[in-house]
């Protein structure tokens, strides 16, 4: 009897003990947001722009290594050699898999994904740049969604100011959450091009997939569906999270939010954009 009444009582503690230590993790997982949003403003404060989202083509550098110095992580940084290619070395070259790549900076993993490391031990992490309202390439339209600017682009030559970001602050995303794929699934995959943003063109844990450019990227588990991109359908990372029904992103203002998965769609792709003029909630 008395085995049966500590049954009874570990199976109602239980849920509230889990739903406690979700509420710690979630609320790390905003500290950490809101590092890399002070870091993205020190950044702009020194260099007069947001860091641009990745070198334009795949492998030769991205926002996260040009924002370490300013989260104090200035010896990794200064580890990490050629963003920009001018010698041929990839976030994959020794050198920069020996010191760099393969290393998991706390700051960038929230503490309710999971970890991962699909690439020659090189690390996933958990939080992307904000590329719009489209695909990766931020294409004009895409299936009747027009592009409306966002703070951040996969090419060398894109650098935000705080001045073109005509929507306002606080009211565009700057960095959004995203889950690390397992195995050998690239999503979270920061040091890469491709993975190295989001965009809204999907909402928060969308039951519709994720696009990647090949099987080989793509490993889908539950809440985390993914496809082969293709010419209707181009590669798209939604914003997605672990924690129950929402996703956190750090505004361009550096406030950090929650965005529940049953937000507005359209709410959702316009806070995405910062040259769209829409008339958004502030909820």
């Amino acid at each position: 009897m008395v085995i049966a009444i500590i049954g009874v009582l570990v199976g109602l503690l239980l849920p509230a003990v889990q739903a406690a230590r979700e509420a710690a993790r979630r609320m790390s997982c905003g500290n950490n947001l809101k590092q890399i949003g002070l870091a993205m403003h020190n950044y702009h404060d020194s260099l007069g722009s947001f860091p641009t989202g990745a070198y334009t083509s795949c492998c030769y550098g991205t926002w996260l290594p040009l924002i370490l110095p300013y989260m104090e992580q200035g010896n990794l940084a200064e580890l990490y050699v050629d963003w920009g290619n001018t010698s041929g070395f990839s976030y994959s070259s020794t050198l920069n898999k020996t010191n760099v790549t393969t290393k998991r900076i706390p700051a960038f993993s929230c503490p309710s994904d999971l970890d991962n490391a699909p690439l020659q031990e090189i690390t996933s992490h958990s939080y992307a740049v904000n590329y719009g309202n489209t695909d990766l390439l931020q294409v004009a339209t895409l299936n009747g969604v027009t592009f409306r600017g966002a703070p951040f682009g996969p090419y060398t030559d894109s650098k935000t100011k705080f001045r073109d970001i005509l929507d306002g602050t606080s009211s565009t995303l700057m960095v959004a959450e995203v889950r690390q794929g397992q195995g050998a699934d690239l999503r979270g995959f920061l040091w890469w091009r491709d993975a190295s943003g989001m965009q809204a063109y999907l909402g928060p844990n969308s039951s519709l997939p994720d696009r990647l450019p090949g099987t080989w990227y793509c490993e889908p588990v539950p809440g985390l569906p993914c496809e082969v991109s293709s010419t209707s359908n181009p590669t798209t990372f939604a914003s997605r999270s672990l924690h129950p029904g929402i996703v956190q992103a750090v505004n361009c203002d550096g406030s950090v939010n929650t965005y529940s998965d049953s937000i507005d769609l359209n709410v959702w792709r316009a806070r995405s954009t910062t040259q769209g003029s829409e008339v958004i909630s502030m909820d």
